[in-house]
């Protein structure tokens, strides 16, 4: 009987192992359902800087210092504790007790640098939630941010809270821990509280629903925004590199418009040649987008920096860039439902990213400005979608505004913008 203890405990940590196992197949397999991209701007040591400056070292938290500086306090705290799952782990499953109390008072060091992180960390969580819920900062009371968004938030701070809570606790009520009197700093003063109260039975309830609830945080990342603490690292490797104000071009369309522009080129030969099927033009759904692109938008945490950022929204237009994420991901998972209950194939559901969820007012409000690029802490970027999608309905419904088509047209014909002849253009130098 001593050993159900061990054998419970081994068996919720290999449930939750694997249930996390399972959710990340899934997460790569929506993330393929995208188009494979060849990267070839920067090297892969820009890359790994890059991780390591804008992930790891959260360079561009820091551009709004109280959020950024309370963001590095959960960051840290949450690495640095949690490095004492590995001791539960252990002492769960071979039925030891602090198992790492015999390397001395090294462990009461480590343990009162977890105690202090663990106290900054509650206080950091309080004061986002007061930042959302009482203060109500702007960037959090868009419209996208209601319903489910906005209670996932709450949801991460209050798991936050309880963890931190019940690592004091678990530590308060511990008596061969306390009877060391080293590394107590915080739960040292917090002990007194339970006295005469049944401890041992705190300290094991504390402990259980400790380690338990990090696995269920662990698994609640893959339904929430906070996945990002995963996938923060691959998509800031992956981030574009190139000047922002640089747009990728559509190869089909180059090779035909240095085709026209070749003087020597033999169109005849060049028609003989059997013609490939050709591409859609732009995306008009997640299976348009390229593989990054899907990365970005499991990554989105929601922020609203982008948004807060951006000078349509701030003059009132549809766009949100974060609600383009948003949208992305929400369909994203959409479609990877309908291959769940497809047994692995998708099923059309008549639906598309464009339209149902994404507007072309939202799009065509967009100035290309980079600002949201810029803005996200993690190397997110909106506006590729949106030109993609603008790129679709340009070139496949021919559905752009009519400034923009009257714009085009003059282009074709008078090699300018303007609605006038080439022989005309120096006439308002006679006025």
């Amino acid at each position: 009987m001593t050993l159900l203890p061990n054998i419970i405990f081994g068996l919720i940590l290999l449930s939750g192992i694997g249930f996390f196992v399972k959710n990340i197949n899934k997460l790569r397999r929506n993330i393929k359902l995208g188009k494979s991209i060849n990267i070839e701007e920067g090297s892969s040591k820009q890359r790994w800087a890059n991780m390591a400056r804008i992930a790891l070292g959260q360079s561009k938290m820091v551009r709004r210092p109280i959020s950024g500086v309370l963001h590095i306090i959960v960051y840290v705290g949450f690495i640095v504790i949690n490095i004492e799952v590995l001791e539960i782990v252990i002492d769960g499953l071979f039925g030891t007790h602090r198992v790492f109390s015999s390397i001395g008072s090294l462990y009461g060091v480590l343990i009162g640098i977890f105690e202090v992180f663990a106290l900054l960390v509650f206080v950091a969580v309080v004061v986002f939630w007061l930042r959302r819920n009482v203060l109500r900062i702007k960037r959090f009371m868009s419209s996208e941010m209601k319903g489910w968004p906005k209670l996932d938030g709450n949801l991460i701070l209050y798991f936050e809270l309880v963890l931190m809570a019940l690592f004091i606790i678990m530590n308060a009520t511990d008596t061969q821990f306390q009877s060391m009197n080293s590394g107590n700093i915080v739960s040292g003063v917090v002990a007194p509280w339970f006295e005469g109260l049944p401890i041992h039975a705190i300290e094991r309830t504390a402990w259980w629903l400790h380690i338990v609830g990090i696995l269920i945080f662990l698994n609640y990342l893959y339904y929430s925004k906070h996945l990002h603490i995963l996938l923060a690292f691959p998509n800031t490797y992956y981030g574009r590199l190139a000047p922002n104000g640089q747009m990728d071009n559509l190869d089909s369309v180059t090779n035909e418009v240095k085709l026209m522009m070749d003087p020597d080129a033999d169109p005849y030969a060049v028609a003989a040649e059997p013609a490939d099927e050709p591409e859609k033009f732009g995306a008009s759904d997640v299976f348009d987008l390229n593989r990054i692109q899907l990365l970005n938008a499991y990554t989105c945490t929601e922020c609203g920096r982008c948004t807060s950022e951006c000078p349509a929204n701030q003059t009132g237009k549809k766009l949100s860039p974060r609600k383009i994420m948003m949208d992305t991901r929400d369909r994203l998972q959409e479609v990877g439902q309908n291959i769940d209950a497809n047994k692995g194939t998708f099923k059309a559901d008549g639906k598309q990213l464009l339209g149902d969820y994404i507007s072309n007012e939202e799009l065509w409000a967009c100035t290309s400005c980079n600002a949201c690029v810029e803005a996200c802490p993690i190397s997110i970027n909106p506006l590729s979608i949106i030109l993609d999608m603008r790129r679709y309905l340009v070139m496949e419904q021919s559905a752009a505004p009519t400034e923009l088509n009257t714009m085009m047209t003059n282009i074709e014909n008078n090699g300018a913008p303007w609605p006038y002849n080439q022989m005309d253009r120096l006439n308002w130098n006679n006025e």
